[in-house]
Parts: C-alpha cells; sequence; structure tokens
C-alpha cells in the first residue's frame, strides 16, 4: 500500500512540474550605503526547469505504481 503512495505522490508532482515549469523570488540588494542613506534594489531571481523533468517523474511514479509487490 505504501509504494502505491508514493507512486501516487511522484506522478502528481510530475503533473505539477509539468504545469509551472518555474518560479521566481525577490531579494534585495544593497546598492550604495552612504552613512545614513541606504538605497536598496530589488533583485529578481528566475528558477526554471525543463517540463521533461515532470515527464520523467510522471513515467517514474507510473512504474512504481504498477509494479508488483515483492514478498520476502
Amino acid at each position: 500500500m505504501r509504494k502505491r503512495t508514493i507512486g501516487f505522490s511522484i506522478i502528481a508532482i510530475g503533473i505539477m512540474m509539468m504545469i509551472y515549469t518555474g518560479f521566481n523570488y525577490v531579494t534585495k540588494e544593497k546598492v550604495v550605503d552612504l552613512g545614513p542613506i541606504e538605497i536598496n534594489a530589488d533583485k529578481n531571481h528566475l528558477v526554471q526547469w525543463s517540463p521533461i523533468v515532470g515527464l520523467v517523474l510522471i513515467f517514474g511514479g507510473i512504474a512504481i505504481f504498477l509494479i508488483p509487490k515483492v514478498k520476502s
């Protein structure tokens, strides 16, 4: 039962990675610091991945989901 849950979770993550191929986050960067005067700039960082990664996760999740349970 646990393999099915893990497989389903990996499939769901793969679908989300195919839909959302990246995200942005913003940091503040100090540009000028002259005593009491301080100027900051927002710096935008883009994190992207290929939709192929999501596709690989989907196929891996399907493989885990469908592999029969091994008896020990």
